[in-house]
């Protein structure tokens, strides 16, 4: 067995978790254009020893590339002309619980895969949402309706004291809080539908299906 193997395996562990550490945290579902580059241009790398390439030569272009990421990092911290141009912008995929057709047919991404992403976020309707765009990382951000967001812990306490105050205005008369709220109505139809139905509501248009 070739010994220079086990001490070029250690080396290039121990280096390519330094190098991954200086270049950053993000997993690779939060990562730029650039970053996915570099992280594989780095792991292609990191291969070169085991197969008879110098291993200090592979640390020194390893430790390269994640310098020169960091500088395009900083410098689209000073300029956001290059930001945009080598990270992108966010695209609005849905305003106002309207789906942008132009957009998702400009960015190839179907309803479905956007319903997907929605879902996994807990949204259950596309008209409860009042901007949803897409990031440059190719994650999914949105914006519920101020109606449909859910009630803070501030949002409930205000709720409680203006009930208290209410009380004390009507000379301590007791409110009936059990007072049943509507019942939804069991027509209603939500991005889960289509999973237990097999079928869009409403249908979208079919070259975004």
């Amino acid at each position: 067995m070739d010994l220079d193997l086990i001490w070029k395996s250690v080396i290039i562990v121990i280096g390519g978790t330094i190098l991954l550490r200086i270049a950053g945290r993000k997993s690779i579902s939060q990562m730029t254009l650039a970053q996915v580059v570099i992280m594989i241009g780095i792991g292609s790398l990191l291969v070169q020893p085991l197969v008879g390439k110098n291993v200090w030569t592979t640390l020194v272009v390893g430790l390269t590339l994640v310098l020169t990421l960091v500088v395009v990092e900083f410098t689209q911290i000073k300029s956001d002309k290059l930001e945009k141009f080598i990270s992108g912008k966010a695209k609005i995929l849905i305003k106002d619980g309207k789906l942008q057709e132009g957009q998702l047919k400009k960015l190839r991404l179907s309803v479905d895969l956007l319903e997907m992403k929605l879902r996994q976020s807990n949204v259950n309707k596309m008209e409860d949402i009042k901007y949803a765009t897409l990031e440059p990382n190719g994650q999914i951000g949105f914006e519920l309706k101020e109606n449909k967001k859910p009630a803070t812990k501030e949002d409930i306490n205000m709720i409680l004291q203006e009930i208290q105050q209410i009380k004390q205005s009507m000379g301590g008369i007791p409110l009936d809080l059990n007072m049943q709220p509507n019942q939804p109505s069991t027509q209603n139809t939500t991005l889960f539908t289509e999973i237990t139905k097999g079928k869009h509501s409403p249908t979208p248009p079919s070259h975004l299906q």
